[in-house]
């Protein structure tokens, strides 16, 4: 099979790579859709110590089961393989497993492939009035979805009449967006500093776009949930004075590891810091279940480019020349396979 593969750092190589090999409760998934993350991202900069090259990187993927008894079944791909027995597993925080697993991390190969092996409880079913494409989002939309679960959780479960943003246009701030919209939040706000994304983000339904400290910013000490789904310092920063009294961060983004929370202020005002990463089994399904329903939205702000010219994608985005929030790569499924 073609796989894209990280051979170095800033060098991603399509190439002839081993058909997968479905060990025994897994099934052999033909990829049709596979978005390309910030992590990918990270890898390819050569700034994550947990993806060493050479790697098929790719976690966020959809596509059909090939042989078996599900034969042609469509299918989005939950990345995250817990082992199922430990007290994470147990309590539904498959999560935090210590035995977890993901996709586009060793001894697991990514999906930037024309195939992937992947246990049968991590496949969910996509009904045929949803695109592939548009079921690949489940993936980096369960971020946001479920780190808008937990801090509804903190702030009493109710979002409508409470102000909300999100920093980052990327896949995971406007899945974030879109979750705290499906989930009774009103008056949410994205910050976004690239004006190429900000102009294209603004006919997304349910939430406005703002630069930082520009036009439609909200005031300091005035949101009850701000999302980072970036993480460098200066986002932090930006969270730990948005916040209102009582209020509630929710962090997503692993840009990078410290600095930027004034935590004498979260001290203060009694602000609630959650880190949140990736999913529950459960927030996947809800996450999906609202893709088809219609409750996410048309989910139209992709763009979708070969496969085989993947490298060229992770160019541009580096050089933030992308203006969709998310890049879908596209396998050509002419070689040789199943």
């Amino acid at each position: 099979m073609k796989a894209l593969i990280y051979t170095d750092v800033e060098v991603l190589t399509y190439m002839d790579r081993p058909m997968p090999e479905p060990q025994d409760g897994e099934a052999l998934v033909r990829i049709t859709s596979s978005g390309i993350c910030g992590s990918d991202m990270h890898a390819y900069l050569g700034h994550d110590a947990r993806r060493p090259a050479p790697l098929t990187l790719g976690h966020e993927a959809a596509g059909v089961i090939v042989g078996g008894p599900e034969d042609g079944r469509r299918v989005t791909i939950n990345p995250l393989v817990a082992c199922q027995t430990c007290n994470f597993c147990r309590t539904s925080r498959e999560n935090l497993c210590p035995n977890r697993q993901i996709i586009s991390m060793m001894p697991r190969e990514g999906a930037f492939a024309d195939y992937v092996a992947m246990p049968l409880r991590n496949l969910v079913t996509v009904p045929d009035h949803v695109t592939l494409s548009q079921a690949a989002l489940a993936e980096p939309i369960a971020c946001g979805w479920h780190a808008v679960r937990l801090g509804r959780a903190v702030l009493g479960g109710e979002l409508s009449g409470m102000r909300c943003a999100v920093i980052g246009g990327g896949a995971i701030g406007v899945g974030a967006a879109l979750s705290l919209y499906a989930q009774g939040a009103r008056d949410i706000t994205v910050i976004e500093p690239n004006a190429v994304r900000r102009e294209r983000l603004a006919d997304v339904a349910g939430f406005d776009t703002c630069a930082p400290r520009g036009d439609g910013m909200p005031a300091d000490g005035s949101v009850n949930m701000v999302i980072d789904g970036v993480g460098y310092a200066a986002t932090r920063e930006t969270c730990s004075a948005l916040a209102r009294a009582g209020g509630v961060i929710a962090h997503i983004g692993l840009g990078e590891a410290t600095g930027g929370l004034d935590v004498r202020r979260m001290t203060l005002q009694e602000i609630t810091f959650i880190g949140t990463y990736t999913y529950t089994a459960a927030d996947f399904e809800a996450t999906a279940a609202a893709i088809f329903d219609g409750s996410l939205g048309a989910l139209d702000w992709v763009e979708e480019r070969p496969l085989s010219e993947g490298h060229r994608a992770f160019k541009d985005i580096r050089a933030g020349t992308v203006a969709a929030p998310k890049i879908i790569l596209t396998p050509d499924h002419t070689t040789a396979g199943p």
